[in-house]
């Protein structure tokens, strides 16, 4: 499994985002936007204008979408 998390240090749901993995125990790369402008054009690309971007094994998922990535990941949310 592969889970990789587009984001900037002082974004909000971001940072909800980094917590809610976590607490997931799931394992993440950060890439993050800020110090590493590339990342972003990377973002761009996948068709999106800002972070937090979540790829789950290539899937690109936008925003905070916690059970989209349980789903990606084939767990179950609590919703």
């Amino acid at each position: 499994m592969s889970v990789i998390l587009y984001s900037k240090p002082h974004c909000l749901e971001c940072n909800v985002l980094k917590r809610f993995l976590r607490d997931y125990q799931i394992s993440y790369e950060e890439r993050n936007c800020t110090a590493h402008p590339e990342y972003l054009d990377e973002v761009k690309r996948m068709g999106f204008l800002g972070v937090p971007v979540t790829v789950v094994n290539g899937t690109p998922v936008r925003g905070l979408q916690p059970d989209r990535i349980l789903e990606l990941l084939g767990q179950k949310g609590e919703s």
